[in-house]
C-alpha cells in the first residue's frame, strides 16, 4: 500500500530525507553535512556528483532506518537551495564545473556592468529581481566565459543547465527529465514572471542559449519518475525551499508572511494573484503553485548571513561546542554592553544590496565578553528581519499582525522573543520543525490526490509557540537607532 510521501531537502549545508505519512506526521528521517568549497575569497561552492550522492544516500537511509520499502511510497517532493548554478554534460551526466552557490559573490563585476549598460529596469520588471550576483543567470554566464569551449558545445545541445531541483530530478530519473518548477525559475533573473516564459532578451544580453534551459512547470506538478531501487516513484512536487516554506506554514492567502531562520534568513509575503513591484529593493517572485490556485507572487527579503553567524560563532571563534549553546551564553548578560555585529560575510543582501560590505563588530570595550558579542550576533538576525518586515509593509500597504518562523535558529528562545520585541508583532512558531520538507511533501500529495484541496491541508491541526512582545517602546528605538549607525559604518568600510 502506497501510503507515505519523501521530502528531499537539498540545503546549503546539508542533505535530508524526510518521510511523511498521510497525517503530514514525520515516520523517517536522515541527514548528512554536504562540504562547502571557497576557492578564493568571496566564492562558494558545491561538488554537484556530492549535492545527489548524499541525497540519495539519505533517502535510501531514511526507508531502510525505519524499514520502509520502496512500494510504500507514492511519491517524491523536492525542495532545495535556490540560484544555485549547475552545469553537465548532457551524454555523461557529468558536471563539466562546480555548482556555484548562491552565496558566491565572483559575477559581482559582471552585474556593475549590465547596470552600467543600462539593464536594471528591464531585468526587474521582467524577473522582479535585482541585478545582484546572488541570481543563477551571471553565475552561468561566468561558466560559459571560463570553461574553454562551452558555450558552442552549449549551441550544439550536449550541456544542460539546472538549478539544485533539476540536477536532483535529472539524476534521480537516469537523464529523462530536465524541468524545474515556477518558484525556482522566478529565481534565476532569466525568467519572466510576466508571461511564465524563459527571457529571451536576458538571454540574448548574457549569450546564454535557451536550448540548455530545462522546462517549467507549476510545482504541484507530476515531473515523470526517479527511480528507486530499481522502483519507478513518480516524482510529484518541487519548489525552493523558501516557496515550500510558506506553502508549510499555511500562508495561502495575500498577506500572510513567514520568515526562514537557516544559513541565510529569506521573509516572505504572499501578495496573490499579482506581482508586487518592490520600492524597496526587495524582490518579487513566484510562490509555490499549485493546480488549484495557479499562480501566486511573493514579495521576498533575503538576508545573506542568518543562522551562519551563529555557526561562524562555533567554528571560528570557538565561542562554544554547539550553536545551541548560543541562547545560553546570550542570557548570561542583561544586554550587548553597546556591541553591535553586523554580518556582512558576503556582503548585505536585501534591502542594502551591497555587494561590498563586509563584517564588523563595533562598540567593543575592555569590559566586552564573548557573552556580549553572542548576545549582539544573535540580535543582529532580528534586526535584518526587522528591516526587512519594515520595507515589505510600506511595499504592500500590509501590516503584519504576526510572523510565522522555521529554520534551525528560530529553536532560539532568546532570539524569537527578541524578533518579537524588535518588531513588536507575535511570533509564531509550530512545534513540526521541518516545516519545508512538509510543504512540499503537502505539494506532492495535491498533485497525487491524497490531498483533495487547500482545505483538506488546513483541517490537520498544528501545535504552535507564541512568544509576545516585552520590549518598552523606548529601548527599542534606541537599539534600532544603533543598528542603523552600525549599517552605515559596515558599508563605508570598504570603498567600492
Amino acid at each position: 500500500m502506497k501510503k507515505y510521501i519523501i521530502s528531499l531537502d537539498q540545503g546549503t549545508t546539508s542533505s535530508r530525507a524526510i518521510v511523511f505519512d498521510k497525517n503530514q506526521q514525520i515516520v523517517g528521517m536522515a541527514q548528512h553535512e554536504l562540504p562547502q568549497i571557497y576557492p578564493k575569497e568571496g566564492w562558494v561552492e558545491h561538488d554537484p556528483m556530492e549535492i545527489y550522492a548524499t541525497q540519495y544516500g539519505v533517502m535510501v537511509e531514511a526507508l531502510t532506518k525505519n524499514n520502509i520499502s520502496i512500494d510504500e511510497i507514492a511519491a517524491i517532493g523536492i525542495t532545495n537551495q535556490r540560484e544555485t548554478t549547475i552545469l553537465w554534460d548532457k551524454s555523461t551526466g557529468k558536471p563539466v564545473y562546480n555548482a556555484i552557490v548562491w552565496q558566491c559573490r565572483r559575477t559581482a563585476e559582471i552585474c556593475e556592468q549590465l547596470k552600467k549598460d543600462g539593464w536594471e529596469d528591464y531585468i526587474k520588471e521582467a524577473t522582479g529581481l535585482l541585478i545582484d550576483a546572488y541570481f543563477s543567470a551571471t553565475k552561468v554566464k561566468w561558466i560559459l566565459d571560463n570553461v574553454g569551449g562551452l558555450r558552442e558545445r552549449c549551441r550544439r545541445g550536449e550541456i544542460l543547465f539546472g538549478t539544485v531541483d533539476t540536477w536532483l530530478m535529472w539524476k534521480l530519473s537516469q537523464g529523462k527529465i530536465h524541468a524545474t518548477d515556477y518558484s525556482n525559475a522566478s529565481r534565476t533573473m532569466m525568467f519572466n514572471i510576466n508571461t511564465l516564459q524563459w527571457d529571451k532578451k536576458i538571454l540574448e544580453i548574457l549569450d546564454i542559449p535557451e536550448s540548455m534551459l530545462p522546462e517549467v512547470h507549476p510545482s504541484s506538478h507530476v515531473f515523470g519518475n526517479a527511480d528507486i531501487l530499481n522502483n519507478a516513484v513518480p516524482i510529484a512536487a518541487v519548489a525552493g525551499d523558501q516557496q515550500a516554506s510558506l506553502f508549510g506554514q499555511g500562508c495561502f492567502e495575500k498577506g500572510q508572511a513567514k520568515n526562514t531562520y537557516g544559513t541565510g534568513c529569506f521573509l516572505m509575503m504572499n501578495t496573490g494573484s499579482k506581482p508586487c513591484r518592490s520600492k524597496n529593493n526587495l524582490l518579487t517572485s513566484i510562490a509555490a503553485s499549485t493546480k488549484e490556485n495557479c499562480v501566486q507572487y511573493v514579495l521576498e527579503g533575503s538576508i545573506f548571513s542568518g543562522g551562519s553567524v551563529v555557526q561562524w560563532m562555533k567554528d571560528e571563534l570557538r565561542f562554544f561546542d554547539s550553536s545551541a549553546e548560543s541562547e545560553q551564553h546570550a542570557c548570561q548578560v542583561n544586554d550587548t554592553g553597546g556591541v553591535y555585529v553586523v554580518p556582512a560575510f558576503t556582503g548585505m543582501g536585501a534591502p542594502y544590496w551591497d555587494m561590498y560590505a563586509r563584517g564588523c563588530i563595533m562598540g567593543i570595550t575592555r569590559g566586552t565578553k564573548s557573552a556580549h558579542i553572542i548576545r549582539a550576533a544573535l540580535e543582529s538576525i532580528a534586526f535584518q528581519t526587522h528591516d526587512l518586515v519594515d520595507c515589505m509593509q510600506k511595499d504592500t500597504d500590509i501590516q503584519l499582525t504576526e510572523l510565522n518562523v522555521d529554520g534551525g535558529a528560530s529553536g532560539n528562545n532568546f532570539l524569537m522573543q527578541f524578533q518579537s520585541d524588535i518588531l513588536q508583532i507575535p511570533v509564531r512558531r509550530p512545534e513540526m520543525k521541518e516545516i519545508t520538507s512538509l510543504g512540499i511533501a503537502q505539494l506532492a500529495g495535491l498533485a497525487i490526490g491524497l490531498f483533495k484541496n487547500l482545505d483538506d491541508i488546513r483541517a490537520l491541526k498544528r501545535n504552535v509557540t507564541v512568544l509576545n512582545p516585552e520590549m518598552e517602546e523606548k529601548k527599542r528605538e534606541t537599539l534600532l537607532q544603533g543598528w542603523k549607525k552600525a549599517v552605515s559604518r559596515c558599508r563605508d568600510w570598504v570603498e567600492h
